[in-house]
């Protein structure tokens, strides 16, 4: 006799509902995200989200278009699952070209939230009104209504508790969907997109031909100026879209805006592509913005690999991915960027050698500097201009008490610096050479004394004058979540209005020398790790912090300098990487240099 449980049944469609919901709708943004992709098929030229929340999360999400509504007899039909009209045959699935195709989004919503859609078509006297919760019809009827669709989703994973305890903070959720409409609105510049939240309006894009309006819209219009056209086609893909200069480049890639077709996906692939483009135009972990679509046959692309459409799959994905490297690399050659790029560094550098000879950094008050081995602080001269932020740097990562070194490092001679970015020192004992990287070694002292400074002993500088900083939405959003992190961090910021906040105090590392784009790239940082525990997005930035605050490659030291640096290196727990894992010191003893010479 069979035991209870192993009988093969069919489940009920309620059930099955809720099972295709868990796979569509996984968060609010979710919900967002296929009710938008719906009214872009209903061929809407703008459209509106309203949301609604509370202190515990978003309460309501309300979508209207002026697209080409649904007509009273297919109303019902609409919310059965894979009841579509962009689908006739299994052969339409190798050449999709609308946003929703697969007929769940509103069977699998109305089963777990309760649903009001209103909707007229332009050749319609009345509109039609629906009514659905669970996935069982409550109400329908006839109504007044303008043309195109609004729908009304309240009470999400209501009947789904389990489901609604996996979805994170108000803020969080907020972010996502400020995400979701920034990615549709790029993708499609030609609709208008408005978004508000408790009756504040928070995103607005109007309908344009231009992606750089688009773009000005969500990031603002002084961001527009660093972008660079591309334009570039092959037999079987066409590339159209903006990308960022060079020196405008971000520590994540949080501003990484691709769609195919026009549908907003993630491919990692393709974002290699891309950075692949800029070859070493760009430094090792900067990543240009990029606002892309690519238009590639509808049959090279597989939309159909992820319930929520997120993700495709392109066959002749090598041949694409060399395309599109080839793309920004032309078009970026083609320019005048290399040519700015060699006299800038012309007239930074001049005649600057290789090895530069270890000297001091103080002169006297009269102006005549002189050697010695003392700081301007200590000696009571004036700091040489060149080396005076540098003074104010070294300054800051000084404790009263030193303390007495970890022992890990040997005992350093400095001998002079290398193009600006290394220290040349040798051993006590002459027999070895090391190679320090002067931004990582004190990359690495700040982060040990903001670590320390996490159990209390952090200290904070007030502003005199609040640095004020306008943020987009999704960028306010994600520094709201995080705020008692940045204040653990020695961060006090305060709302200012709308989506611009107030710096009032940073941490004591930092000095003076804050910026508006350290708390954009923090923001950004968290946008990119959307998924950071409370104790990652501490660690990361603090990392971002150290970074800010080090002293730069390309800055000149003086002897004393060096000196100073190398001893504070001594005192931490790893002076041999950076954070985040880089080497701080090369070494090369006698026997290695020999071997190198062919000596022995």
């Amino acid at each position: 006799m069979q035991e209870h449980g192993t009988r093969i049944t069919l489940l009920d469609d309620d059930t099955i509902n809720q099972i295709a919901a868990g796979e569509v709708v996984e968060r609010p943004a979710s919900v967002v995200k296929e009710l938008i992709e719906n009214s872009l098929d209903a061929g809407a030229s703008t459209i509106s989200i309203d949301l609604a929340s509370d202190t515990k999360g978003i309460i309501r999400i309300k979508i209207v278009d002026d697209g080409c509504g649904i007509p009273a007899e297919d109303v019902e039909k609409a919310f059965l699952r894979h009841a579509t009209s962009k689908v006739r045959r299994a052969e339409d699935l190798h050449s999709v070209l609308s946003m929703g195709f697969r007929g769940e989004a509103l069977a699998s919503i109305s089963s777990i939230a309760r649903v009001i859609m209103i909707t007229r078509t332009p050749y319609a006297d009345t509109g039609t009104t629906i009514s659905v919760s669970g996935g069982e019809v409550t109400n329908f009827g006839e109504v007044a209504a303008p043309a195109g669709t609004s729908v009304t989703i309240e009470d999400l994973f209501y009947n789904t508790p389990a489901r609604r305890k996996f979805l994170r903070s108000r803020q969080t959720e907020l972010l996502q969907v400020y995400l979701v409409v920034e990615a549709e609105a790029l993708a499609h510049p030609h609709v208008g997109f408005l978004l508000s939240h408790n009756g504040q309006e928070r995103i607005r894009t109007q309908s344009t031909e231009r992606l750089s309006d688009t773009v000005g819209f969500l990031f603002g219009y002084d961001r527009t100026n660093t972008l660079i056209g591309i334009s570039s086609g092959s037999p079987f893909m066409r590339i159209d879209g903006y990308i960022s200069h060079p020196s405008d480049c971000r520590t994540n890639k949080a501003d990484t805006f691709i769609s195919v077709n026009h549908r907003p996906v993630l491919s990692k692939n393709i974002g290699r592509a891309v950075r692949a483009g800029y070859g070493t135009l760009v430094a090792k972990g900067s990543y240009p913005s990029v606002f892309l679509n690519l238009t590639i046959d509808t049959g090279l692309v597989d939309v159909n690999v992820h319930p929520t459409k997120r993700e495709v799959r392109l066959s002749r994905e090598r041949e694409i991915v060399e395309e599109i490297t080839r793309a920004v690399s032309e078009i970026l050659h083609s320019t005048d960027i290399l040519r700015k790029r060699e006299q800038k560094v012309r007239r930074g550098d001049g005649d600057r050698p290789l090895v530069r000879p270890a000297e001091t950094g103080v002169r006297e008050e009269g102006g005549k500097e002189y050697s010695g081995a003392s700081s301007g602080v200590k000696g009571g001269g004036s700091v040489h201009l060149k080396f005076s932020t540098t003074d104010k740097q070294l300054r800051l990562t000084e404790t009263g008490d030193q303390g007495e070194t970890k022992g890990l490092l040997p005992s350093l001679k400095v001998i002079g610096q290398v193009c600006e970015r290394y220290i040349l020192a040798g051993s006590a004992a002459d027999d070895e050479l090391f190679l320090i990287d002067q931004h990582a070694a004190h990359e690495r002292i700040l982060y040990d004394q903001l670590c320390e400074g996490r159990t209390g002993r952090l200290q904070r500088q007030d502003l005199l004058v609040p640095l004020v900083v306008s943020l987009r939405p999704a960028e306010h959003a994600a520094l709201k979540e995080a705020s008692r992190v940045l204040e653990d961090q020695g961060f006090v910021v305060e709302e200012f209005g709308g989506d611009t906040i107030a710096v009032r105090s940073v941490p004591m590392v930092l000095g003076k020398r804050l910026g508006a784009e350290i708390i954009s790239d923090i923001a950004g940082d968290l946008i990119a790790e959307k998924s950071l525990s409370s104790d990652e997005r501490s660690e990361q930035i603090t990392c971002m912090v150290a970074c800010r605050g080090a002293i730069k490659a390309g800055t000149t030291l003086s002897n004393e300098q060096m000196e100073r640096l190398l001893d504070q290196l001594s005192r931490t727990s790893e002076p041999y990487t950076c954070p985040h894992g880089r080497p701080v010191i090369l070494s090369y003893t006698i026997q290695q240099l020999d071997r190198l010479f062919h000596r022995s």
